[in-house]
């Protein structure tokens, strides 16, 4: 009989998408304060596809898939930041996930992506891959799912990190995941958009997948849902209870805005074009 799949999914407060981005005036970071975040748009994928794994094996589901599916057993969510990061995490648990589990590194200024976020010890990418690696273990997970980076640091580096440090499989930018029985296992086929085409990767399990915007809609948290997600489990952790200690490797210089774009010009014909362009040493 084959393993259920046991998933973790990190999630990430940060910034919402439609609010502009203000650097601060000691020009170390993005202003945080009294501006309205949310959950990481690729993160909110990656909770859909968790829980449309879950429905596509549940036979009672409008979305049971009509070939064989892993069936899931538990969908974990994990965030690591402040004590806000708590809206988040019951946010996924109204879309789905089963429980969460918080890290507090306190502070309220951006940091790595994957599900974390600090003042001065903020993650970088490698700290919070360690922090998923000892989740991982500690919660005996098989599958990850998170995406493929947040849209405060855009480094696209937690997944593949991750993926080194368990050891296993893995595939990025997923804009299509699905299934094969092999054996008493299973193998992962991710389908993810490229250069002029689409490239298909195929891997036995435990496996690390992060996730592209084509794969899915997430769906809305109803209010029935969003009343049930205060009632689930939501342990509280440090990340001394991992036996780290988020130690930066890197130190942020200056953040500036980028200048003002200047406004275009016109010519009368091709050779005022021709004159323009060696005059700005274009040519």
């Amino acid at each position: 009989m084959s393993t259920p799949l046991k998933i973790l999914v990190p999630v990430k407060r940060v910034i919402d998408y439609a609010i502009k981005p203000r650097v601060n005036s000691a020009r170390t970071a993005v202003e945080t304060a009294n501006v309205k975040h949310s959950m990481n748009p690729f993160d909110e994928l990656s909770i859909e596809a968790a829980v449309r794994l879950r429905e596509a094996s549940d036979p009672t589901s409008k979305r049971k898939s009509p070939t064989p599916t892993p069936t899931v057993s538990d969908i974990l969510a994990l965030s690591a930041g402040p004590a806000k990061c708590v809206d988040v995490l019951r946010t996924a648990m109204a879309m789905g996930a089963d429980h969460a589990i918080h890290v507090d590194v306190g502070g309220e200024k951006g940091g790595g992506e994957g599900g974390a976020e600090g003042e001065q010890g903020e993650l970088e990418p490698l700290g919070v891959a360690k922090l998923l690696k000892k989740v991982v273990e500690a919660e005996d997970r098989n599958f990850v799912i998170l995406g493929k980076q947040s849209i405060d640091d855009d480094s696209n580096q937690t997944g593949q990190m991750l993926a080194g440090l368990l050891g296993w499989s893995q595939a990025t930018q997923a804009s299509e995941i699905e299934f094969e029985q092999k054996g008493e296992g299973w193998m992962c086929k991710v389908t993810k958009e490229v250069d002029g085409g689409v490239e298909t990767v195929k891997a036995p399990l435990p496996m690390v997948v992060t996730t592209d915007l084509r794969l899915n809609e997430p769906r809305y948290a109803s209010l029935p849902n969003i009343m049930k997600a205060k009632k689930k489990k939501l342990e509280k952790k440090t990340l001394g209870d991992y036996g780290l200690d988020g130690s930066r490797r890197l130190r942020v210089v200056k953040v500036e805005e980028p200048p003002p774009r200047k406004g275009g010009g016109k010519v009368e014909d091709v050779d005022g074009m021709i004159s323009k362009l060696k005059e700005l040493g274009a040519i």
